[in-house]
Formats: structure tokens, sequence, C-alpha cells
């Protein structure tokens, strides 16, 4: 017979196993759950030290007086004050932009749309027409790409030759001449297809084929199938080229500044946003008024976004 002792050490026993056990259970399960958390601190890390923090330390910095030597001195919104009262390079800086970003966004995207639709024509070796133009967006934005497109169009380029060998016409310097250097770094903008011509080739191959051939049945012609049925059910796609690519466009930097070795010329035509943000951030020391320039641009893009959103309602058309 088991005396009363033995019985309860021997609760104590399985308890205190049962405990244990419970503890490793409990241990193992929070290590399960924070394991995918652990993955994430790369990015985390980051997010904080790369991104966030210095978002953080130039949106303080947008309120001081700030040159790099002496502490930052708070003045409040006196740098945004300025940017909309007294500064009229930055009214140019704002028309050489937008008059990049009106014309560069809708004939890339169309350029890319053109392609992509040629392509998708059961083109053999498409493979290789695809990489191939890919290949511009991946080398666009280089300062090689940008110092061959000075030498292009300089007055004794590329294309003054070619002209002048075929119809024996002697052009000016593209870069150098006010009226004619934006379009040059437009025409660079348009020559980087590849990225949303990708896009829209994905989208297009999502089609079904039988909506074709019931339209073509019905005698639908080509054009007709292609405003009728593609652009429609390619929106989304196009939308979301559309919003990536005025991002891009109002970030251009590279070309403007290696084409006019930093200064914008001939005379601010190519003086884009990004540009002149450099040129008041380290050429002219003025940390402070260049982070309040940074974040003007910050609600630029928030607000052309906001606005492409609210107008995908009237011609985006979704499965739904």
């Amino acid at each position: 017979m088991e005396t009363p002792y033995l019985s309860d050490a021997r609760s104590v026993v399985v308890g205190t196993a049962l405990t244990q056990g419970g503890r490793r259970r409990s241990a193992s399960d929070l290590c399960s759950r924070l394991e995918p958390y652990g993955f994430l601190v790369p990015w985390l890390v980051g997010f904080f030290a790369l991104t966030l923090g210095p978002a953080v330390s130039s949106l303080y910095l947008s309120f001081t007086d700030y040159d790099l030597v002496d502490a930052p001195y708070w003045i409040g919104i006196g740098n945004y004050v300025r940017i909309a009262s007294d500064d009229p390079r930055f009214w140019k800086a704002m028309q050489v932009t937008f008059t990049f970003v009106v014309l560069a966004m809708p004939l890339k995207l169309t350029f890319a749309l053109t392609v992509a639709v040629a392509l998708n024509k059961g083109l053999k070796g498409l493979s290789f027409f695809r990489a191939i133009f890919y290949l511009p967006s991946l080398l666009g934005a280089s300062v090689a790409i940008a110092l061959l497109w000075r030498q292009i169009f300089a007055g004794d380029g590329l294309l003054n030759r070619l002209l002048a060998h075929l119809i024996g016409y002697d052009g000016p310097s593209w870069i150098s001449t006010p009226g004619t250097a934006l379009y040059t770094l437009v025409l660079l903008a348009v020559w980087q297809f590849g990225s949303p011509m990708i896009i829209f080739l994905a989208g297009l191959r999502q089609i079904p084929k039988d909506m074709y051939e019931a339209a073509s049945i019905d005698g639908a012609s080509a054009g007709r199938q292609f405003f009728k049925i593609t652009l429609p059910l390619l929106t989304p796609v196009i939308f979301f080229n559309a919003v990536i690519q005025t991002i891009d466009a109002f970030k251009a930097f590279t070309s403007a500044f290696v084409i006019s070795n930093g200064s914008g010329g001939p005379i601010d035509s190519t003086l884009f946003y990004t540009l002149y943000l450099y040129q008041e951030a380290f050429v002219n020391f003025r940390i402070g008024y260049a982070s309040a320039l940074a974040w003007v641009l910050v609600v630029i893009i928030c607000v052309f976004t906001a606005l492409a959103f609210f107008s995908a309602r009237f011609w985006v058309h979704y499965d739904d």
C-alpha cells in the first residue's frame, strides 16, 4: 500500500516534469514565432538607419539654417517662405521638371506599349529581343551613357555628322542650345523604355486569346480590337507604369548633371529640380534650404500620386 508521503513525492516529480516540458514547449513556440522577425532584422536596420532616420533628420534641418560647418540654427518656416516668395531659380527648376515629366512620361509609355504589342505577336526569338530592348533601362541612368549622349548631340557629334552627310544640314550643338537641350534629355528618357515594356508585355500575355478570336469572327478590325479589348484590359498595367514612371521622371538627375556639367545650363534650360537641390546642398552648402526643397518635392510627388489614384476609378478597369 502506497504511503501518502510517496504519493505526494510522485505528484511533485510529475508536476515538475510537466512544468519543465511546458516551459520547453513555450520557449520553442516563442522561438518559432520570433524566427520570421529575425529575417526582417536586416531590412529593419536599413529602414531605420538609412531611410527613416535621414528622412526625420532632413525634416528637422528643413526648419533650420545649416551649412555643414556651424550648428543648425532654428528659423522655423523661413526656408519654405523663401521657396514660395523669393527664389526665381526654384520656379525655373519647377518649370523645367514639369515640362520634362509631361513630355517624357507619355512618350516613354507610348513607345514601350508599341514595342510590347509588336513583341506579343508571336515573334521568333522573343527572349533575345526582350533582353535587347530592356538593356537601355539598365544602362540609361549611368554616367557612361550620359557622356555618350553628350557626344552624340554635341556640335561635332554623331547626329550632326549624319545630318550633314545625308541632307547637308549643319546642325547646332543640341545640348548647348537652350531651345533643344531639354529635348535631348527627353529623348534619352524615352530610349530607356525597357522596364515599362516588360511590364506591358506581361500584361498583354494575361489577356485571353478567345476575346480576340470572338472579335475577329464578329468582323472587328485589328485597330478596333486594340482600342476595345487590349487597352481596357490593360488599364491596370498602364496605371501602374504611369505612376512609377512619373515618380522616376520627377527624380531624374544623372543625365542632366552629366550633360550640363552640373550647371543645369545652358541658361538653366536643363535645371531639373533634383539638380537644383544638389546645387543648393553641395555647391552652396545650404543644407537646411536643400532639405526644405527635398520635402517640397516629396509633397509634390505625393500630390501627383494621390491624384492618379483618385482618377483611376474613372478609367482603370479591373476584373471585377
